[in-house]
């Protein structure tokens, strides 16, 4: 009997039921404005938002004066690039900001916006596994380069790129680092300090929390980094982003961050055996099968492979009972061939046979059995339609007549 499974977790993750409870009390009882501090309902709502801000910040090493609050990590990215990029201390010292081609199109298109304003964007490539070239990177850095964000790890192959290196190389050659952390915050280790990042986006509904809230980490001291707000009115957040905040959502996060900091390395692994577990069967199943990505570092839950001669949305067509994805949520409703996989060299044959494959914290052995085997069912019968002889409807009539 089919069952529906999701494996589409890099797209958003299903709630966690405790962070549920963490923030229901904020919807119907602690229903303030965190901005009215002159009664206790306000009160109560901005305790509630220091608390959590505190909770992130633990979790990646900040201090909680560095977390802003946004509504999403698109916002936290938008607000990391313009308002650098806009600032009059750090946009005196250049106009030139560096990147890379596999980036979320949050940044991609920020960085577009931002050429189209007069700005200088240098687009550094990545090789056949999506990893870039830390000499490539240094060579694009030049005496008027303000910024380079680079993400931690990419949405569609999972692939972590080395951001304590980076970063390090950022802090030596005095230019700022932002990286969007959306699929790594929470999963993966995360120190501001040790790894030199300067400005970090993250999202709460990647990590078992509501959609709807994220946050932008900015570097107070050493450098200290100044930007200017791309939403005005009211001065929330100590005038970097205004709005009235989402006290729900962002105690949601709060307690997202504590959860993360208990359970991650335990978490880890065992995604990390289920993966390994779902890989194992079908690269048996299907000796065509290529992983794309690096087969080490990349994220614990990730699985993106090519199908040679199948298509991955027939594919999921026949098999609607398993939430998979051919290329990223934020981009499929344009339905164009992935541009993460193109510029990793794959050819247009393994871009249309892509499937990601991104499981987690509610994932069972069960769950892995049953969808390789569906994947493995669907496959093969794509596959002899394929190899079906081509019969002609002037035979197909005469066999019926004889």
């Amino acid at each position: 009997m089919k069952r529906a499974v999701y494996f589409d977790y890099n797209a958003t993750t299903p709630m966690d039921p405790r962070v549920y409870a963490a923030m229901e009390p904020y919807f119907l009882e602690h229903f303030g404005n965190a901005a009215s501090r002159h009664h206790n309902h306000g009160r109560d709502a901005a305790k509630a938002v220091e608390r959590a801000r505190e909770q992130v910040a633990k979790l990646i090493g900040a201090d909680p004066r560095e977390i802003v609050w946004t509504s999403g990590a698109t916002e936290a990215d938008n607000l990391a690039l313009r308002g650098v990029a806009t600032s009059p201390i750090h946009s005196a010292k250049g106009r030139h900001i560096v990147t890379v081609r596999t980036e979320h199109k949050a940044v991609l298109d920020t960085c577009d916006h931002l050429e189209r304003q007069g700005f200088d964007i240098t687009y550094i490539s990545v090789d056949r596994r999506g990893c870039l070239d830390l000499d490539e990177l240094a060579d694009a850095i030049t005496e008027r380069t303000v910024l380079v964000t680079i993400m931690h790890a990419n949405n569609e192959t999972g692939v972590l790129h080395p951001i304590r290196s980076i970063g390090t190389l950022c802090r030596e050659r005095g230019v700022l680092f932002h990286t969007d952390a959306t699929q790594s915050f929470g999963k993966e280790p995360i120190d501001v300090q040790a790894d030199a990042i300067d400005l970090l986006s993250l999202s709460a509904h990647k990590t078992y929390g509501p959609k709807g809230v994220g946050a932008l980490y900015v570097r107070r001291r050493r450098p200290r980094v100044r930007c200017e707000p791309i939403i005005h009115g009211g001065g929330h957040e100590r005038g970097v982003r205004s709005g009235t905040l989402n006290v729900p959502g962002i105690v949601a996060l709060g307690e997202v961050a504590t959860i993360c900091a208990t359970d991650m390395s335990m978490e880890q692994d065992r995604i990390r055996r289920l993966r390994d577990d779902l890989q194992d069967r079908l690269a048996i199943a299907i000796p065509d099968m290529v992983v794309n990505g690096h087969p080490k570092q990349r994220l614990t839950n990730t699985l993106n492979m090519s199908l040679a001669g199948v298509d991955s949305d027939a594919l999921m067509r026949s098999m609607p009972d398993v939430a998979v994805s051919a290329s990223s949520a934020c981009t499929s409703a344009t339905l164009q061939p992935s541009y993460v996989l193109g510029a990793m060299g794959a050819t247009d044959s393994e871009i249309r046979g892509s499937v990601r494959f991104s499981i987690g914290r509610f994932t069972t052995e069960e769950d892995i059995a049953y969808v390789a085997g569906r994947v493995i069912e669907s496959v093969a019968a794509q596959v002899a339609n394929r190899d079906e002889p081509t019969v002609s409807p002037e035979t197909r009539r005469g066999e019926a007549c004889g």
